[in-house]
């Protein structure tokens, strides 16, 4: 039989597998949706490098709340901020599942944090939340650390002397060393030959994964297995990314000192070394250990791969976008400056600033609105049967909430589609919260890393804007346009750093 018969039986036996053993999630009370074609769903009708956009059609016509079928998968889309926060806040436990997304599955084994469910995640989340506290997160010496990280990152702009050049591997890696510091008790040069190597995988794979190829993947990874394309460079890159880490951990497990816990490798070597002392008591009295060990290899690389990846790709291109936006908008650049100039001077940025500068805080959350870096929350899945909003959600239904439809939510912002800091002031130029300002996320999924990633942003863009004027090149036009990626990437361009007297 030649392939493509090989391909199509495959794809005929899977379907009607699905038809008379995977009909759930079709009940009658499950929210309206797009009519789907057999095996292909409403692939046809998608928008496969901006997929975003085609849901936000859809919401126009059937509500807040509307199922899509991709491929033989069925799935529900929530869109905008009432129901996004009414899912992932006020049905948190139900709403708070992780389906097996197969490209990623293929990476984590659902291991680690962001891909695992079940009392893995619960487990593995907990204690990175407690390790980034305790090693990180509004503690003074993570500051201090972001601190002298952007004076070095101050330096390495001015080396290029107000002339043109790319932002995006030295806002990378100043980023990843803050990370990396919490993870591995360490600092990189920007220049470091593995640095760039680590940033450089992780990028591509951010590119890649929100891809069409990869989305194919996901919908028919058994097929699209045995085709050969870029998915295959995610599980690649992945693996140059685990070599490093698997490699690093297994020295430091040599020079482990329980009484002197450097960083988030050696608390969880300590946990590992505990579950280990458990399960040799349990064997001496002849018992059998109550417990599951979470705290082995396998987890510890994952779960360093996610931190890592989620703690510099996404601050470094929030940064790359607000300094885009500055070029883009001189005269609110200008203001951000004069505010900085009135409150900090010439002193180094902290922290306690950030109440004192009204406006910069606007501007820096609006960047984040305005940028929406990531416009589809990874998929949900219900933990137990719900009924929501009226609809009834079996067990196990996928949900894909919509963030940009929070975040542009004509209810909570008056221009949605513009960058417009007032959007977070009020009328006497006092910074106020917006209940839609999600770019975390919200709820039992949100991210780990919120209180870290806040930190840097504000005192990388104070510091930044404290020390330049950013231009374009000249001739050059500022566009804002993103490319295809899993997050909203910015095109590729070029800045000037003019430093100021």
């Amino acid at each position: 039989m030649d392939p493509v018969s090989v391909l199509l039986s495959v794809v005929v036996c899977i379907f009607l597998y699905k038809v008379f053993y995977g009909g759930k999630g079709a009940s009658q009370n499950f929210p309206p949706g797009p009519k789907p074609l057999p095996l292909i769903g409403n692939l046809h009708m998608m928008n496969m490098k901006k997929p975003h956009l085609t849901f936000m059609e859809f919401s126009k016509k059937y509500g807040p709340v509307f199922s899509i079928q991709l491929g033989l998968n069925k799935a529900i889309v929530l869109c905008g901020a009432d129901a996004v926060k009414d899912a992932l806040i006020n049905h948190g436990d139900e709403f708070s599942g992780r389906p097996k997304i197969p490209v990623f599955d293929q990476i984590s084994k659902g291991y680690g944090v962001v891909f695992a469910d079940g009392e893995n995640w619960k487990v593995m989340r907990r204690f990175a939340l407690s390790t980034l506290r305790d090693f990180g997160m509004g503690r003074k010496t993570i500051e201090d650390t972001i601190v002298e990280e952007s004076g070095c990152l101050v330096e390495t702009f001015k080396s290029h002397e107000g002339k043109p050049f790319d932002n995006t591997l030295i806002l990378n890696a100043a980023v990843a060393n803050i990370i990396v510091h919490i993870l591995l008790n360490h600092r990189f040069d920007y220049q470091d030959p593995t640095l760039i190597k680590l940033i450089k995988s992780v990028s591509e794979n951010v590119k890649i994964a929100g891809s069409p190829i990869v989305m194919l993947y996901n919908t028919y990874p058994s097929i699209m297995g045995w085709i050969p394309g870029s998915h295959k460079t995610v599980f690649e890159n992945f693996q140059k990314l685990s070599n490093f880490l698997k490699e690093t951990f297994t020295k430091r497990r040599d020079q482990l000192d329980v009484n002197d816990q450097r960083d988030l490798i050696d608390a969880f070597l300590v946990k590992q070394q505990e579950d280990a002392d458990n399960t040799n008591l349990a064997l001496q009295f002849q018992e059998k250990s109550s417990s599951k060990k979470f705290f082995h290899d396998e987890n510890l690389k994952v779960l360093l791969g996610d931190l890592f990846a989620a703690g510099m790709e996404t601050t470094s291109t929030t940064l790359r976008w607000g300094i885009l936006l500055m070029m883009k908008y001189p005269d609110i650049q200008k203001k951000v400056q004069d505010e900085i100039d009135r409150v900090i001077g010439s002193a180094e940025p902290r922290l306690e600033h950030r109440k004192q500068i009204p406006y910069t805080d606007a501007v820096i959350h609006e960047i984040q609105r305005f940028a929406n870096l990531v416009p589809i929350v990874l998929p949900h899945s219900i933990t137990e049967d719900v009924t929501f909003r009226g609809y009834f959600l079996p067990k196990g239904t996928q949900v894909i909430p919509l963030l940009i439809s929070v975040m542009q939510d004509k209810d909570y912002f008056q221009k949605p589609e513009e960058f417009y800091p007032e959007h977070f002031l009020d009328s006497k130029g006092n910074f106020v919260k917006n209940e839609a300002f999600l770019p975390f996320s919200v709820g039992k999924r949100s991210c780990v890393g919120e209180t870290l990633a806040k930190m840097e942003l504000f005192l990388f863009f104070t510091k930044l804007l404290q020390n330049f004027t950013f231009q374009p090149p000249h001739g050059v036009e500022v566009q804002l346009t993103c490319g295809d990626a899993l997050t909203s990437i910015p095109l590729d361009h070029k800045i000037c750093a003019l430093p100021r007297s």
